[in-house]
């Protein structure tokens, strides 16, 4: 095999890796420690995902310190859509304080569904 092509397989074979790592290294550098997390995935110009932000926010003040909420839009954070496979707006993401998921919900949530859900998974106390 001619340097050239030598190189250009090496080039391509790396690429690939690359292409099957890079997905793996934006979710373990995304994902906080210690605290249960909580990623919201819309779009910047959704009404309903703003009128769900609002409900996100309110119960984040509420329960200020014991967990941490995310906002990611499509357009500046596409590899973590990618990453976590969502493809509905708004999507949920609920991440354990290792950062595993473990609940998803897809589309509005109402405050008390919400703070159920937190205190369900043990995010969240009085």
């Amino acid at each position: 095999m001619k340097t050239g092509h030598w190189l250009l397989w090496l080039a391509g074979l790396g690429l690939a890796a690359l292409l099957i790592i890079s997905p793996l290294v934006v979710v373990s550098s995304a994902v906080p420690a210690a605290k249960p997390t909580i990623y919201e995935f819309g779009r910047k110009l959704c009404p309903v995902c703003g009128k769900n932000a609002l409900v996100l926010k309110e119960v984040e003040a509420k329960y200020r310190g014991q967990m941490i909420l995310r906002f990611l839009f499509i357009d500046e954070d596409e590899p973590l859509f990618r990453a976590y496979g969502v493809t509905f707006v708004p999507t949920q993401v609920f991440l354990d304080a290792s950062g595993k998921e473990v609940f998803r919900h897809e589309g509005p949530i109402s405050q008390q569904e919400l703070i159920t859900k937190l205190k369900e998974l043990k995010f969240v106390r009085d």
